[in-house]
């Protein structure tokens, strides 16, 4: 990570973990997203705690195709350009999924996506660190890449 002890980084120390992140957390809730319509790998409904189904306006199955909807465009918004943004959704986005199969009684469930959370905040922080803004505008990452491959400067992060 870029300190005031250091002004560059070099890129390829950060994408060996950044490019295998980026890939895992904007497929995974993509093919997630898709599986709520599915119900391929698993009932996605049964990790709804019962007082959540009986305050809900619709049927957990229509509820979990907009949860659905939502994974999809996280997973999207991650493999963009947008990859700092998008994973810090994608974690707040699986402490909520963990909570709520806590609640639900998955514990297992619950120690996984809170696992995965702090990954996806990794990613995020990772994206920072290459010189990722929240919001790119221009001419693509924020920093300015030298001939070594390194990102210097902070670019916004």
């Amino acid at each position: 990570m870029i300190n005031q002890h250091q002004d560059r980084v070099p890129l390829a120390a950060l994408d060996a973990a950044y490019i295998p992140l980026k890939l895992c957390f904007g497929v995974v809730p993509i093919v997630a997203g898709l599986d709520k319509f599915t119900n391929i790998l698993t009932d996605w409904s049964q990790y709804l705690p019962g007082f959540v189904v009986d305050a809900m306006p619709v049927s957990p199955p229509a509820f979990m195709i907009l949860v659905g909807v939502v994974e999809i465009v996280a997973g999207v918004v991650v493999l963009t350009r947008l990859t700092r943004l998008g994973s810090a959704v994608v974690a707040a986005w699986l402490v909520g999924v963990g909570v709520s199969a806590a609640l639900a009684g998955f514990l297992d469930v619950a120690v996984r996506d809170a696992v995965m959370a702090v990954a996806a905040f990794a990613l995020s922080s990772l994206a920072a660190a290459r010189g990722a803004a929240w919001f790119p505008l221009g001419r693509g990452v924020a920093a300015h890449r030298t001939a070594g491959g390194a990102a210097v400067g902070h670019g916004g992060a």
